[in-house]
């Protein structure tokens, strides 16, 4: 057969069918994501929404993956929240489109593969550190309480919280809630149920019902989007692009850059299409995050969930992706006030489910079993994450990723023997200022005046503070009448050396 050929018109019919079906299931998922995130984030939920539809109609059109799909991101949640703590909801115009910005000139530069370098340990603390911030997060509207927005702070006061439950209201935040999470957690364990029905949209629905039981229960305020979207107003971001402002926008880039690629890395294993091309997508991200700041929306990331269901729900072309903002603008346009009859608490135990599920204390505890360093960097990271913000705490993560390293790179072993009464101290490995005071310990047990024959013909590398404190140990042992042969490494003398 002629691969030149076109497919059949049979193929090409399953193939559009299973992408709108595909598309349908994301945006069931993607609906309450949507909303929830962008609670989560202290923003009107229908910010959340215009960052969704921008996910699917932008980015969703653009080259880099054909099955991953793009929205508000849980993992943007302590960022954004902070943000606009300090700044107010102004901020995300800017900060939106300057992120977008860094993304492109990091998919043009050709960067990205370098998200890939970071170590998979400080990966993992991260999804640890920003599932935990998420899930402390929305404990409080799922008990009818307000979260204070810092994640060691609202930790903190969760004894209090759970102990003040009482109120009609926060009784009925917490019924909701765990309905929520009971169907959650159970949906996929039923047998016999339909394979592309989310389980998601069940406990929403499930929660809508209840809550029309319980009148005292918070429900979503969603305005229209017209009324959402905040065009750019030169004068208010002039005010706002301070130096710190201007960080945020780097560290937004960074975080939605490295989210998107993960997502990107673990969807790939999930089909056998055509692999992502990083640098591609991350000019794709970029113009969508450009564009969410020109309306003054949410950033966006592409999102583990929403692709995970996007390919299990069959979806072989980017139309699934493109059809999920279709349907989020169609659905906001025709059926607003359906919205409304959601309960806060439901999506609030959307969300602590995701951050359960980001969080994964099995994780830390297989890698601890694995290689006990990674899993310190990692609980560094996400210990680092929830005592201040993600930036930070990604950034102690890749430090102790490097000190942890460098201290494996340079391992010395050091060898004592004693031969014609002369005594034998040979040296391995790597010499560096991390290993010095094992260097100068073995140095000080040499007797005083006591012949010695100093190998360290077998190091691969002697830094400068190794060098400089074996020469001043040389010269004061010789000073004392003590005979020292020195061999010196092949690198420090051009070759094999004898002093």
């Amino acid at each position: 057969m002629d691969p030149t050929r076109a497919r059949p018109l049979s193929l090409d019919r399953t193939r559009t069918a299973r992408d709108v079906l595909a598309s349908l299931v994301v945006f069931l998922v993607a609906l309450p994501l949507c909303t929830g995130v962008a609670l989560a984030s202290g923003v009107p939920p229908e910010l959340g929404i215009v960052s969704g539809i921008v996910g699917g109609l932008v980015t969703g059109l653009l080259p880099g993956s054909s099955l991953q799909v793009t929205g508000p991101a849980a993992g943007l949640t302590a960022l954004v929240y902070g943000a606009v703590t300090d700044h107010g909801v102004a901020v995300l115009g800017p900060l939106a489109l300057g992120a977008g910005l860094c993304q492109i000139a990091f998919g043009v530069l050709r960067l990205g593969r370098w998200f890939r370098v970071i170590s998979l340990s400080v990966v993992q603390g991260m999804l640890a550190g920003i599932g935990i911030v998420l899930l402390v997060g929305q404990l409080y509207p799922l008990l009818g309480g307000h979260a204070d927005g810092h994640a060691a702070t609202n930790l903190l006061g969760l004894p209090a919280l759970v102990a003040g439950v009482g109120a009609p209201a926060e009784v009925a935040a917490l019924t909701i809630g765990a309905a929520t999470l009971a169907v959650l957690l159970l949906w996929p364990k039923l047998p016999a149920l339909p394979r592309y029905v989310p389980g998601a949209l069940v406990a929403v629905l499930v929660a809508v019902g209840i809550g029309l039981l319980l009148p005292a229960a918070s429900r979503l305020q969603v305005g229209t989007l017209t009324a959402a979207v905040r065009l750019p107003d030169p004068a208010a971001w002039r005010g706002l692009l301070g130096p710190d402002v201007v960080g945020l926008m780097l560290g937004f880039a960074l975080v939605a850059s490295a989210e998107t690629l993960f997502s990107a890395a673990a969807v790939d294993r999930m089909h056998r299409g055509r692999p992502t091309r990083y640098d591609a997508e991350l000019v794709a991200q970029g113009a969508g995050n450009a564009v969410c700041g020109l309306l003054g929306a949410l950033p966006v990331t592409a999102v583990i969930v929403r692709s995970a269901a996007n390919v299990q729900a069959g979806a072989r072309t980017k139309l699934s992706r493109i059809l999920h903002g279709v349907w989020l603008l169609l659905f906001v346009l025709a059926v607003p006030a359906l919205l409304e009859l959601i309960p806060v608490a439901a999506l609030a135990a959307v969300l602590v489910h995701s951050g359960a599920k980001l969080a994964r204390p099995a994780v830390l505890v297989g890698l601890w079993r694995q290689d006990r360093g990674e899993a310190v960097v990692a609980v560094l990271t996400c210990a680092a994450i929830v005592a201040t913000d993600l930036l930070v705490g990604v950034l102690v993560g890749v430090g102790a990723a490097i000190c942890k390293c460098a201290w494996q790179v340079s391992a010395l072993s050091t060898e004592k023997t004693t031969s014609d009464g002369v005594l034998h101290l040979r040296l391995t490995g790597t010499a560096t200022f991390l290993r010095l005071p094992r260097i100068v310990a073995a140095l000080d047990q040499v007797p005083p005046a006591h012949p010695v024959r100093l190998d360290l013909s077998g190091l691969r590398h002697l830094d400068h503070a190794c060098r400089t404190a074996v020469d001043h140990w040389v010269a004061r042992h010789r000073a004392a009448d003590g005979h020292v042969e020195l061999l010196l490494p092949a690198a420090a003398t051009g070759g094999p050396g004898v002093r």
